[in-house]
């Protein structure tokens, strides 16, 4: 008796040590790898990346997952460097195996990431990172961007100071914005659609500190002795945050009216400065805590806040997006390897997101691999029911998607550089 219960033992065990493998062998598995960085000025938004991307993944994991896979999740810190986040995609395709690429915040870091995704054939989601080149004149079949661009944030700016002209006359303006692509591209789509509906400027200053900078008191003081009626800001996370919180005491905001069209309205920049926020800013972002007030973009907000503790920033909702339309696009596809056929199910993928107004739905551009969006500009005015926000925005100018998008004639003339 004790020979056979012994014999059974052995044999179970036996079993288990080959079917365990075999079953973890089958087990079938979507491998996302990302590049936040999760450090320093950008790591706030490395930070609400990555859990609203596992917030995504576990609620679609926990519906059974698409097309018979799980969803897996993994990211490297990329410190938010062009260099770091190349070496660790290549590992990333030749060990791990990821089926996409995916993030990144840095525009610097995106134009890096794109050309391995395209020297490789693996698929790219860009969450947050902004740069037009990357739709445009990058353009290149495997990347695909989740959340607007600089052209599209600076189509809005430009419609809102063609309409603040008519009851607020402006002629004069200026910009700051960090000197590298995305920082470039905003001056330059702003300057071309102020132009393209036939608004009326002068230029009377540009200011170009580095990513990152320390200070920016020498850039306040010529910005205030240049007196522009508008200053445009390109400035980004807690560069902005610093932007601002030094240009406070020197009243810079009573001079000049301050519009960050692509990332002034970020929910960091009112958490972070509270009630120290000017009033009347004209801002904007890729997403908003409290617009759209619908259902979905409140569900959102709410279940961000329960898993975290913190409201959470515009980047968090293009994780969100940017997992969404993986599923989708494996659930149509059946298989994560076959990534042209992933590549036609993108292209002019629908795709219901919190920052949708009731009766819009996000698309991707099958031309650019952009996604298409609704953008509101609003105000910042008195608000805390975002703590430790004391200012929100208000006083919203709702500005339709395909008004955004750059013309035809302008990407061929970009494309053909």
């Amino acid at each position: 008796m004790r020979k056979h219960r012994f014999l059974g033992i052995v044999l179970v065990a036996v079993l288990a040590f080959i079917l365990v493998p075999f079953a973890q062998a089958q087990e079938k598995i979507v491998k996302i790898g990302s590049l936040f960085p999760m450090t320093g000025r950008a790591g706030l938004y490395g930070l609400d990346s990555v859990d609203a991307a596992e917030m995504a993944v576990e609620e679609i994991n926990a519906k059974g997952g698409v097309a018979g896979y799980k969803l897996e999740f993994i990211n490297t810190d990329s410190k938010a460097k062009p260099a770091d986040a190349v070496r660790i995609a290549k590992r990333y395709i030749d060990e791990d195996k990821v089926h996409f690429l995916f993030g990144v915040v840095s525009s610097a870091v995106g134009l890096a990431l794109t050309e391995v995704s395209k020297q490789n054939k693996k698929i790219f989601i860009g969450t947050d990172h902004a740069s037009t080149q990357l739709t445009v004149d990058k353009f290149q079949p495997y990347y695909f961007r989740v959340s607007n661009n600089t052209f599209q944030s600076m189509a809005a700016g430009a419609l809102y100071l063609k309409e603040l002209a008519q009851t607020k006359p402006w002629t004069t303006i200026a910009y700051v914005g960090p000197d590298y692509a995305y920082g470039h591209d905003q001056w330059n789509e702003l300057k071309y659609n102020l132009d393209r509906f036939g608004v009326k400027y002068k230029i009377v200053g540009e200011y170009w500190p580095k990513l990152f900078a320390p200070d920016y008191t020498p850039f306040i003081t010529s910005i205030i002795k240049d007196k522009p009626d508008v200053l445009i800001s390109g400035l980004w996370g807690g560069d902005s945050v610093a932007f601002i919180k030094q240009a406070t005491p020197y009243g810079l905001f009573e001079k000049t009216l301050f519009c960050s069209p692509d990332a002034g309205g970020n929910y960091e920049v009112m958490s972070a400065t509270g009630a120290e926020l000017p009033l009347g800013l004209v801002l904007s972002a890729r997403h908003h805590n409290n617009w759209p007030d619908t259902a979905a973009n409140k569900e959102y907000v709410q279940k961000f806040f329960k898993k975290t503790g913190r409201y959470p920033t515009y980047a968090a909702e293009g994780a969100y997006a940017g997992i969404l339309a993986i599923a989708q696009a494996v659930e149509k596809v059946g298989n994560p390897d076959d990534a042209d056929k992933l590549v036609k199910a993108l292209e002019g993928m629908k795709i219901q997101l919190p920052e949708d107004p009731e009766g819009f739905t996000s698309y991707i551009d099958p031309a650019t691999h952009q996604i298409v969006q609704v953008q509101a500009v609003g105000v910042t005015v008195a608000n805390d029911q975002f703590p430790p926000a004391k200012r929100m925005l208000g006083e919203w100018k709702i500005y339709k998607a395909e008004d955004l998008l750059p013309p035809k004639e302008y990407i061929e003339s970009k494309q053909k550089k």
